[in-house]
């Protein structure tokens, strides 16, 4: 969620006296990503160096713990709240300063870490203050954050990154761009499978932050960036993860038990273009009875896909249902 700050240039005409106010008020930042290696938190991230406690050392991961620990969690808790970072679990929303160990894992000792990576960038935020941290990203959506970029990509990989980072400028550094060029692009899924994709011209613009997603009308959820090309069968592709969905849910909750059933055989039946255009606003009601009418977020993750594919890709769902009736009228006149 961070990296390094580019202020905007600017220049005065020759013989123009200048006179500066007392407000010494840094400019306010316009640009984000690039983020500079040394002010990467995960120093080890592609494995390459030595994992073990000697190594973690010798990378400065444990430099003045102890001091960190003595100053007490008054202290601690300020520089976190100061840092503007928030537990991102549960359901992928900014929750406050949540985070927590596993009562009973399996050797009986709380050693199973929920928010992880919220625990793992702390103690860096402690050693070098939480107005470092803050000052990467947007407003309420600071800090670095671990973009992991698959698909349709030159180079797949796992990268830190300034948070409010371009998604276009993600993928062609740090992933190699779109196999066959940007304008092969089709539509990405910005944060994991359980939020709405978005089509190229969103993408073109979009920040990767929480504000900048939710104003795109998706989300940043794990920041699972999955990129499609315009080979892909779009909806198909989400068919598919409507199967997943529908394979996991646990069944307690009646909406998503019976709405993500019926969702699977719909868009099974969209992806051949067996179906009628009014069944798209049938399938659109279905997911928003699904949609915060469960106990845990596994019905919205199977409703926020169909939601972003009938949001963009009506038109494409519309062109398969008439090419599907037409076949059928056709084969109907031969026989």
């Amino acid at each position: 969620m961070l990296a390094t700050r580019r202020l905007l240039g600017w220049s005065l005409p020759a013989r123009v006296s200048v006179r500066f106010s007392g407000d010494t008020t840094a400019p306010k930042k316009t640009s984000f990503g690039s983020l500079k290696d040394e002010d990467r938190i995960f120093t080890n991230l592609y494995g390459r160096h030595d994992w073990r406690l000697k190594g973690s050392l010798s990378r400065g991961d444990w430099y003045k713990t102890k001091e960190i620990l003595l100053k007490g969690p008054d202290w601690i808790l300020g520089e976190i709240k100061t840092s503007g970072l928030r537990g991102r679990g549960g359901a992928g929303f900014p929750t406050g300063l949540k985070w927590s160990f596993m009562n009973k894992p399996s050797d009986g000792r709380p050693t199973t870490v929920a928010n992880v990576e919220t625990v793992a960038v702390s103690p860096t935020i402690c050693r070098r203050g939480g107005t470092w941290f803050a000052g990467f990203g947007r407003e309420r959506n600071s800090g670095t954050k671990l973009f992991n970029i698959s698909g349709h990509v030159n180079h797949p990989c796992t990268v830190e990154e300034e948070m409010s980072v371009p998604l276009k400028e993600l993928i062609e550094k740090h992933a190699g761009g779109v196999t066959g060029g940007w304008d092969n692009l089709l539509a990405v899924i910005p944060g994991g499978s359980s939020t709405p994709l978005i089509p190229k011209s969103v993408c073109e613009t979009v920040l990767m932050d929480f504000d900048a997603l939710v104003q795109a009308q998706t989300g940043l959820g794990t920041a699972a960036v999955i990129v499609m090309d315009r080979s892909t069968d779009i909806v198909k592709a989400i068919a598919r993860l409507i199967e997943f969905y529908k394979h996991e849910s646990c069944g307690q909750c009646t909406p998503c038990r019976e709405g993500v059933d019926w969702m699977n055989k719909v868009m099974a039946r969209f992806v051949r273009g067996d179906a009628r255009p009014a069944e798209i606003d049938s399938l659109w009601e279905i997911s928003k009875q699904i949609e915060g009418h469960t106990i845990c977020a596994l019905g919205d993750g199977a409703a926020w896909p169909v939601q972003g594919l009938i949001r963009h890709f009506r038109p494409e769902l519309e062109e398969r249902m008439q090419r599907f009736a037409q076949q059928h009228q056709a084969r109907q006149a031969a026989s």
